[in-house]
């Protein structure tokens, strides 16, 4: 297939925004219009005073109205977005405008600047990508050798591409197919051979750090679940794990190997030995399906995320809860840690990717638009603006695909640099090969589309 031409992306994210927004300037008058009669210097309903800029950052009996850089945690902006008439602020009135929810928005993310001479009240944070140091490996970059004798099953049309992986050390990618792995060549593009995966549909794929192992998760919906082990040269079955009464849809396995952490429907993240497939921990804080896993690169933290928006993190060998992350309203579809274990990528059906510094649990860069839909003539609806999907590359760059059927490449610090439009269907799994040249998309369509990042 051949690569297909790069085009610059030019999207503002709300991290990059050039304009500088301030209460004096451009929030006060918001108040005034919408909020003073209620909260200003003659009456201050639940003790909250909008009028001026010291007021407004002491809060209320409510506790702070706004917290700088967390507009979907500050109590003002919940009460001017809520969906519900009856607890949306202005009371009994219109809704604030989008465009001027959109300036206070800007102005507690910017760090809610008094005036255009003012400091952000935000820290400044390092985002920039450190490389880890390199791991020496024993013996080349393991390739498929001596596959076993597979035939796939024959379908009457492709399955959508619900799992990938790319390996970290060579030029190979690994496709879920109907009970099967697809093997491709990340060179050529070519299919170089298959793995019977008779467990059921794979909904996860997952390379082992020295690229020598393959885990593949998933199973048969209401029925089995499990996720197994596979040596990458000979193709052999290594080890099983799980024994769950319905299909695992998200597990990753630890650095060193010796974890499997697997979740779906059942609302608990476990995690087993891969030593003996026993059990040594189960996480229980989620609320809804768990809908991604993703061990830290350093092995010190699992990151866990479900289809009502939660994330939490977790000591990667204890089990023990380290930080909640609190932003996506809607359910996480991909998790993603760079390759550094400092910068952990979510991207959710609410439209939101977010870089989490997990020194802290802070959202460093939060895009609340990284794939904006076109909205079609004549449609008036609410338009779909997830994002399905996130794979790190070698030097910190993120690969994302959305609902507006574009695959986007960021740089480290949230810049968008390149965009890659999905023709044939919705993309739903993204990965990028070791060497950070090639980038790959699966749609539900069941094809497999390719891109380098040379210009």
């Amino acid at each position: 297939m051949r690569p297909l031409l790069l085009l610059p992306l030019l999207i503002t994210t709300a991290s990059a925004a050039d304009a500088v927004i301030t209460y004096d300037e451009h929030i006060k008058p918001i108040f005034r219009e919408h909020c003073l009669k209620c909260h200003g210097e003659d009456e201050q309903k639940a003790d909250l005073n909008l009028a001026n800029f010291t007021a407004v950052l002491k809060g209320g009996s409510g506790d702070k109205a706004v917290v700088a850089g967390r507009a979907s945690t500050s109590l003002l902006f919940k009460a001017i977005t809520a969906e519900d008439d009856a607890e949306r602020m202005p009371p009994k009135k219109a809704a604030i405008p989008a465009p001027q929810i959109e300036l206070i928005r800007q102005w507690i993310q910017g760090g809610l600047r008094e005036s255009s001479a003012s400091k952000s009240l935000v820290a400044a944070r390092d985002t920039s990508f450190k490389a880890a140091t390199a791991l020496n490996f024993d013996g080349p970059p393991p390739m498929p050798e001596s596959l076993p004798a597979f035939t796939p099953p024959q379908l009457k049309r492709p399955l959508p591409v619900i799992a990938m992986a790319a390996s970290p050390r060579a030029p190979l990618i690994a496709v879920a197919g109907h009970e099967h792995v697809r093997l491709l060549d990340a060179t050529t593009q070519q299919e170089i051979g298959a793995l019977p995966f008779p467990e059921g549909q794979p909904n996860v794929i997952r390379f082992s750090r020295d690229g020598r192992v393959l885990m593949v998760a998933g199973g048969k919906p209401v029925q089995s679940g499990s996720v197994v082990l596979f040596e990458v040269k000979s193709g052999k079955r290594l080890t099983s794990v799980g024994d769950e009464t319905d299909a695992v849809i998200s597990a990753d396995l630890s650095p060193d190997q010796k974890l499997i952490a697997l979740g779906g429907s059942g609302k608990i993240v476990k995690v087993y030995g891969t030593d003996d497939g026993k059990l040594r921990h189960k996480l229980t804080k989620h609320t809804d399906w768990i809908t991604a896993l993703a061990f830290s690169p350093d092995g010190k933290s699992l990151a866990s995320a479900d289809r009502a928006g939660g994330i939490h993190l977790w000591d990667g060998t204890s089990g023990g809860i380290l930080l909640t992350l609190a932003e996506h309203k809607a359910a996480v579809r991909a998790l993603a840690w760079r390759s550094d274990s400092h910068m952990l990528a979510s991207g959710g059906e609410d439209g939101l990717l977010i870089w989490w510094d997990t020194t802290d649990g802070w959202p460093a860069i939060t895009n609340t638009n990284a794939h904006p839909p076109v909205r079609p003539a004549g449609y008036y609806g609410k338009l779909p603006n997830g994002v399905l999907a996130l794979a790190f590359g070698p030097q910190g760059e993120l690969l994302s695909a959305g609902r507006d059927k574009q695959v986007r490449l960021w740089a480290a610090d949230g810049r968008a640099l390149k965009s890659f439009a999905s023709e044939t269907a919705l993309p739903l799994q993204t990965s990028i090969t070791f060497d950070g040249k090639g980038l790959f998309a699966g749609d539900a369509a069941g094809a497999v589309r390719f891109w380098t990042t040379a210009n």
